[in-house]
């Protein structure tokens, strides 16, 4: 129990000790009130009116209201303290304590606005009330905001007085800004911006920076904390709907910034976001942030994005490299296949096409039901021809088409096997160099492989 507390059940024994007492001994009644008066005013913090009868009115609403607030019979606790602030308004800070709780009670069960906003208005009073009275600022401007956001976040007249208070709060406060504020300061950045237009895009950003930094700050403290994420999540999605995300925003506002601070993640990760909710994936800030992120938090999904984006740029080396690491960063054998795919797209359009047909090969290799990895490697032996023709005999000159319908026809591919078809040798061709359809032979070149004479 509190001091204030034990003073109170004191003098309330001794109150009905006096009564009792009070007709056989006037003496022991004075003794007895000037005790009761003495501990009442031993208390530390309290500062009771040096009038003898206001002192004792004092020290009678003191026990009322806080005898109806302990009960939840907040409007009779109410009625008291109105006589304490206007009596004796530096008692004790926490006539201002309970009196915003209490008045917060009764604009909860309230139904009628008007009476509602009163009470509010009340509460919110209790803050300015304990700041005049005790100086203890530091203490309520947290409190205060919170209170403000809960009653006032769809009052737009309000919005300009949040603000201020908000920003206050923040700036006075700083590592000890309560954190289940953070959220309520960006969205209070939103609706003022939006409803009054008087904040521009740029101070917006200001703040949701030194607001994203604070959060920063408190993940370094508690690296475990999941729910600092979720805040981190929310302040980038009310910034995007806050400032006109556009390209021309992101590459002038966060591009800049981004330079300076190269290794912030938070910075990195909001530009992804943002250039996601504006469709800018072609801005190189853009690109730059998710490699940034990529190299700190590896996962699948940005690396193929990075990949994508540099075959888009025709970086092939950097695609290439940040598809390979995409299979590395799943165990979905689809993906890898899909990976797989666009190396040995890169690898064929590059002119590559040993090392396209590797990359074909471990599509089919980590995915057997993807066959379409043998029209590839079909489409890499039709290519073939001029490349590997010696132009001494046609039927070896044309093995490659051989070797590209098996493809072909290993992928299911009907259309690829009659294109095929139609390159083979004719009967006279195979007969004037002394061969015989069925006969095997090697296409030699970069392809390599055995096949069976075929006729057209």
């Amino acid at each position: 129990m509190t001091g204030h507390t034990d003073g109170t059940e004191i003098k309330e024994s001794l109150t009905k000790l006096f009564i009792k007492i009070m007709r056989p001994n006037m003496f022991l009644l004075a003794c007895t009130a000037f005790l009761i008066a003495g501990i009442a005013n031993a208390q530390p913090g309290w500062n009771w009116p040096e009038d003898p009868d206001m002192q004792t009115k004092a020290q009678e609403k003191n026990a009322l209201y806080t005898d109806n607030f302990k009960q939840g019979n907040y409007r009779r606790a109410a009625d008291h303290l109105v006589w304490l602030f206007q009596h004796a308004p530096n008692l004790n800070n926490s006539i201002y304590i309970n009196g915003a709780k209490i008045y917060d009670e009764l604009s909860d069960a309230e139904t009628d606005a008007a009476k509602k906003a009163v009470y509010q208005d009340s509460s919110m009073l209790m803050f300015d009330l304990r700041i005049k009275y005790f100086d203890e600022e530091d203490k309520v401007l947290n409190r205060k905001a919170f209170t403000a956001y809960k009653y006032w976040r769809n009052d737009a007249a309000k919005y300009k007085e949040m603000y201020d208070l908000f920003s206050k709060a923040f700036q006075s406060d700083g590592e000890d800004f309560w954190i289940s504020n953070v959220v309520a300061f960006m969205d209070v950045v939103r609706r003022y911006k939006l409803s009054s237009g008087t904040l521009t895009d740029a101070e917006v950003l200001s703040i949701y920076d030194q607001i994203s930094n604070y959060v920063k700050g408190q993940q370094e403290k508690a690296p475990s904390d999941k729910r600092l994420e979720v805040i981190q999540d929310n302040l980038d999605k009310l910034l995007a709907a806050t400032v006109d995300v556009s390209c021309e925003f992101i590459a002038n506002n966060l591009g800049p910034k981004y330079l300076q601070e190269p290794d912030n993640l938070g910075m990195a990760k909001n530009i992804i976001k943002l250039s996601f909710a504006g469709k800018c994936l072609d801005l190189d800030v853009f690109l730059e942030a998710v490699k940034f992120v990529q190299s700190k938090e590896p996962e699948y999904g940005l690396a193929l994005l990075i990949g994508v984006k540099s075959t888009e740029r025709e970086d092939y080396n950097t695609a290439i490299k940040y598809y390979q690491e995409a299979i590395k960063l799943t165990d979905d054998n689809t993906k890898k296949a899909d990976c797989f795919k666009s190396i040995a797209d890169i690898h064929y359009k590059e002119g590559r096409k040993t090392q396209a047909r590797e990359a074909a090969l471990k599509m089919v290799e980590v995915d057997p039901s993807r066959k379409d990895a043998y029209t590839i490697i079909g489409n890499l032996y039709f290519s073939s021809y001029n490349e590997c023709r010696k132009g001494e005999n046609p039927v070896n000159d044309r093995a490659v088409f051989f070797a590209a319908y098996e493809m072909y026809r290993r992928a299911g591919n009907q259309q690829g096997m009659a294109n095929a078809q139609q390159q083979f040798p004719s009967m006279e061709e195979i007969f004037t160099y002394n061969m015989e359809v069925g006969q095997q032979i090697s296409t030699g070149c970069w392809v390599n492989e055995t096949v069976t004479i075929q006729r057209r």
